[in-house]
Formats: C-alpha cells, structure tokens, sequence
C-alpha cells in the first residue's frame, strides 16, 4: 500500500468523495468527526498544530484515512481535545502497521483518547476502555420508550414530569432544533464558560482557535455536517441550550447548559427528551451520541452503548518511553487500593493532553 499526506485543504473532490463512500460502507463509523468536513474545519481554524491527512491507497482505489493533528514529535487526534471520536477509516480490515502512518506523518507518537471500535491499525495498541453512551431512535420513539420501560429505567416519565413542572411554574416551553439564533448561542457559550470557572475546569472557549472552529460549525449550512443548536424557551427567556456536531445520521452531544433560575425543573433534560422526540419523528438524524463521561441519565436514556479505546502508538524514541512509563504508573495506581488517589495519575494525563491540545 502507499501512504499519500496532504493536508486537509489539499483534498480534491474525488477524495473527498472516496473518503465519503468509506464512510458510507461502516455505519458503525457514521461520526461527524471523522468526516473529511471535520478535518477541513479544524484545519481552517488554524489550530496550535497542523492537520495532516494519510491516505491509504492500493492499486485499485482509496482504502483508508487516517488524519491527525501533528506537532514535532507527537500527534493527536484532530481537533482535540474536542474530539470525541476517531481513528483509521476504511471499508476493510488493512495489513499496515502503525509505524508506517506514523513515519509517513513524520512524527514518533500518536495519542488517542475515544478510538472507534475494532480501528485497524491502532486497536491493538490500546491501553484501556471506556463504554460510550448512545441513543438510537431509528425504530421509532414509541419502540425506544418501550425499550427504555423494559430495561427497567422511567427516565422518559421523569423527563415528561420535569417538562410540565417546568411549564406549570414558569410558562409554556418553546422547543427550537437546529436554531439560528446567534444571540441563543452566545448565551449557551456564556453559561458554558461560567460552569467551566465556577468548577475549576479548563476553560477551553478560551482558545482562540475553538472559537473560531465553532463560530464556522454554527454558521454551516452545510446539511450532512456541521454545528446543532437546539434550545427551550420558557416564555422569551432562554431555559436551556446544547451546541452538538451533526453529521448525515448522527447528532453528537457537546456543549450543554442551562439557566440556573430554572434548575429545579432540569431544563437541561428537558431538553434532552425533545431532542430525542424530534430525531425520531422528523430528522434523518437517528442517533445521538452522548460519549463515555458516565452520568446517571446517560445510562438512563442510552440504548446502544459502545466501547471506546485510549492509548497511544509510537516508534522507538523517548518520547514513546515517556508516555509508557505514565501508563505504567497509570495502571499500578488503578490497581492499588488507594480510594480517589488511584485516578490521579490518569486525571492528570488527560489534564496534560488537554493543554497540549488547546495549545
């Protein structure tokens, strides 16, 4: 096989159009962010790092994509770490090890975070997983609330419930999917960066970059790709807001908050339950990808949970030493009865390539 890098700008449309019909031959791979849109998107946000795009080629056409976000030595996911999704696409399985992307990227590591199930080429190089929460409504809402009563959970009555304590104190619910409010998204991204501070976490709106990636995604009109603002309104007053990534079938969930006025009624799952109702009975979008953070309602509404993988893959250096001595202390710690402390060393790696990230 030969290994062609361009970067993402570089794709002519008939690659574009091959990566595409990969794509299309593995639903199980039907994320917004492992299209090509995506890589061309954060390429054009012109992040810390470059964007660079393998393409795995054999004597009769395209086999396989792998793009990456490459630095010196190392490389990340594109987009990180707002990727929630990604790894080598391809229709087939693929005789090629990982050393031969890496070489071609020029780069001696690649760290992956959410690697699709069974990747081809990094899968045997993963180091943990995590099962992914997902929704998937395409039988229709009336199949999936009987699925969700069968399975022993009443989240969906919990959330009518919550719907109409909502309305009965505060007003009639306004439900807007794929909103083109600027002024609604503003607000969402206002909420968001106040939750970041007022819970000490990186606040990671503040990157230039992703600022710039997520006003392009919002003003995509683009309709097998780009930013979903869905929204509740209790009266004129703005009650709850998620901004996901939306690809052909798949809606991916992402940035999510609400109005702290409203929190004894959950305006945020609120939101969530006419999401759902709306993907069953009116979009061409059928599942709804919530990731691997486990939360309570995530275990609640999902019906379609999915492994993903982290770990890393590199060549003989020391910068691949380095990495496997932090999972080396990483997994002793997870293994010691040390309570809380045992998830320090991983907290603090994910920590790590989180600033390495948003660069």
């Amino acid at each position: 096989m030969r290994i062609e890098v361009v970067r993402p700008g570089e794709l002519s449309n008939d690659d574009q159009e091959a990566w595409s019909r990969l794509l299309a031959a593995r639903p199980d791979l039907a994320s917004p962010f492992l299209t090509p849109q995506w890589a061309r998107a954060v390429d054009r946000a012109d992040g810390p790092d470059e964007v660079r795009v393998c393409l795995i080629e054999a004597r009769d056409g395209l086999k396989g994509v792998f793009a990456a976000r490459c630095g010196v030595l190392t490389a990340m996911p594109v987009g990180a770490p707002l990727n929630d999704w990604h790894g080598v696409v391809s229709a087939e399985p693929l005789d090629l090890p990982a050393g031969a992307l890496l070489q071609a990227l020029r780069v001696h590591r690649f760290d992956f975070s959410h690697l699709t199930p069974a990747d081809p080429v990094f899968g045997d190089h993963a180091q943990g997983r995590a099962q992914s929460y997902c929704v998937d409504v395409s039988g229709g809402w009336e199949a999936y609330a009987a699925g969700r009563r069968e399975a022993g959970t009443d989240i969906l009555k919990d959330i009518a419930k919550k719907g109409r304590k909502l309305e009965r104190e505060h007003g009639p619910i306004t439900f807007s999917p794929l909103s083109r409010s600027r002024a609604d998204f503003d607000k969402l991204m206002g909420w968001k960066r106040a939750q970041y501070f007022r819970t000490r976490q990186t606040d990671i709106l503040a990157a230039p970059w992703v600022a710039r990636l997520l006003d392009e995604l919002f003003e995509s009109r683009d309709p097998d790709f780009g930013g979903a603002l869905s929204t509740i309104h209790v009266g004129d007053r703005l009650a709850a807001g998620q901004f996901n990534l939306r690809g052909r079938t798949e809606l991916h969930s992402w940035f999510i908050a609400h109005d702290e006025a409203f929190d004894r009624c959950s305006p945020g799952l609120v939101l969530f339950g006419e999401i759902l109702k709306w993907m069953a009975a009116e979009s061409p979008m059928k599942r709804l990808e919530l990731g691997p953070v486990a939360y309570n309602f995530k275990d609640r509404l999902a019906n379609a949970p999915h492994p993903l993988a982290h770990g890393y893959a590199g060549l003989d250096s020391p910068v691949t030493l380095i990495r496997a001595a932090q999972y080396g202390l990483r997994k002793a710690a997870e293994t010691l009865p040390l309570g809380r402390a045992s998830q320090w060393p991983g907290k603090a790696m994910r920590r790590l390539d989180l600033w390495r990230g948003l660069g």
